[in-house]
């Protein structure tokens, strides 16, 4: 053994003498060339400030730039997540204020330096790019995660408490962007695709967070908690179509123009129930039993979720669509939906999306509600969110036979818009529909209204059994 060891070593000693010296010799016969070094401009200067030079000229490098970009939202992101889920709130709004306190609304504002280093404005297309693959991974999964036996179960309550959820707050945004349209949009955009925008933003349910809160309080397989669930796929599935109808509208200026990317959008629909759904069912039954996918068919998978966000962009109806539809059509067996949301949803969550938050928060500049009006119709657009949704769907879960108490906890529940707000806002935003000011003023919204669904959670708990043990003792 020692001796294969040794011999080992001596070959190579003599392959590293050998070859190292050749490489010399012919380095060295380079020299011939030297009367070309004329052509070309040689850096003098001492080593070390060549060094700190070639450092620096590394550390403004495109590449570099990103990484410490991805670094800085991480780390912050994992902080704040923790923070808010300490105090008892859901992790994905502590991750929404990580992306604001890098922004220019805190890090900006605190350390201008720091933020331009961190930030600088032509690094900005890289981490938007990053950002918008996380988001189509994370619709896809979205897709996925909607079960549609749950939607059967509960059609005839969930189709009356979504869509209430969805018709009141829409016809209450659309009545506000009377008031606010004229002095702060008129110059940026015509009415109807801001109105349209004002009245989606206030029909959205983060369905994601929904679902957290109500594992978090055990709820799951309660029948409130299925109402809720089913409700907020409802709700889901009704206002990403609702939103690609008036992303087309916004696109194409005027409702008829939009009817030829709605009547695509339907083609397109049909052709991915028709006919990709059943022929990937099919797929999946061959993988029902494995707990491993081969790299193969999960690279076909994405393919498919690729051309399909590809196909609705190009259409018009925006490339998120098409990764949520690409969800919504996959297998719908259990072993199949595990092992590929396994695949997609960790890096989605964990990667891509704190990126989606630190680029929301580049654009969310609170100093640009700089007046008395602004904050006025910052509480107004709050008042009528929570008023359109909350209301909206309590009333309705009341009028198909719910106690009050659950038609709140759900109304309550339903209210919530976190994450997928900010998806929408951000595409009102990139298609220049919602200016800066009611930007930023949406996005305090979602915050608000995500954050209250806890405590108001707690109180509606509190207040009926208060009630109810008032009404014990006085019986």
């Amino acid at each position: 053994m020692q001796k294969r060891i040794r011999k080992n070593y001596l070959i190579y000693a003599t392959m590293l003498l050998l070859f190292g010296g050749l490489i010399y010799i012919a380095i060295e016969e380079g020299d011939r060339f030297l009367h070309h070094e004329a052509n070309f401009t040689v850096v003098q200067g001492e080593p070390f400030a060549m060094f700190c030079q070639f450092m620096s000229d590394n550390l403004h490098h495109p590449l570099t730039t990103l990484l410490i970009q991805i670094i800085a939202v991480l780390l912050m992101v994992r902080l704040f997540g923790y923070l808010f889920n300490y105090i008892g709130q859901p992790g994905v709004i502590g991750e929404i204020v990580a992306g604001i306190v890098l922004g220019p609304s805190v890090l900006g504002a605190l350390f201008p330096d720091a933020f331009q280093f961190l930030f600088p404005p032509d690094s900005l297309t890289n981490l938007e790019l990053l950002s918008q693959v996380g988001l189509i991974l994370f619709m896809f999964v979205i897709g996925m995660e909607l079960d549609f036996s749950v939607l059967k179960n509960k059609i005839n309550e969930t189709l009356v408490i979504s869509h209430a959820g969805i018709l009141v707050p829409f016809l209450l945004g659309i009545l506000s962007s009377y008031w606010i349209y004229e002095e702060y949009a008129a110059s940026q955009t015509p009415f109807l695709p801001f109105a349209l925008f004002i009245g989606i933003s206030m029909s959205i349910t983060a369905f994601p967070v929904l679902a957290r809160i109500i594992q978090e309080r055990n709820m799951t397989k309660t029948p409130l908690g299925t109402l809720a669930i089913a409700s907020a796929a409802n709700d889901d599935v009704t206002a990403w179509c609702l939103l690609a109808v008036v992303i087309a509208i916004s696109k194409a200026g005027s409702f008829a123009s939009a009817l030829y990317s709605v009547g695509l959008a339907v083609v397109y629909i049909v052709i991915m129930f028709l006919l990709v759904r059943p022929f990937l069912k099919k797929v999946g039954e061959v993988y029902a039993n494995q707990e491993a996918i081969n790299k193969t068919f999960v690279a076909f998978i994405l393919l498919i979720l690729i051309i399909s966000s590809c196909i609705t962009e190009v259409i018009g109806i925006h490339a998120l669509f098409g990764a949520f539809m690409a969800g919504v059509v996959m297998p719908s067996n259990i072993g199949f939906r595990k092992v590929m949301m396994e695949k997609v949803e960790d890096i989605s969550l964990v990667f891509f999306l704190p990126l989606f938050f630190a680029f929301t928060g580049l654009r969310t500049e609170i100093g640009l509600i700089n007046s008395l009006e602004l904050w006025f119709v910052c509480l107004l657009l709050v008042t009528v969110a929570v008023a359109g949704k909350l209301g909206g769907c309590a009333v309705a879960a009341r009028l198909v036979g719910e106690s009050w108490k659950d038609s709140l906890t759900v109304g309550t529940l339903m209210n919530t818009r976190g994450l997928m707000e900010l998806v929408a806002l951000n595409i009102g935003y990139e298609m220049g529909v919602l200016p800066p000011s009611i930007f930023v003023i949406l996005v305090i919204m979602a915050l608000v209204t995500t954050f209250m669904t806890t405590p108001l959670l707690h109180l509606v708990e509190r207040f009926f059994c208060t009630s109810g043990r008032k009404a014990i003792f006085e019986a």
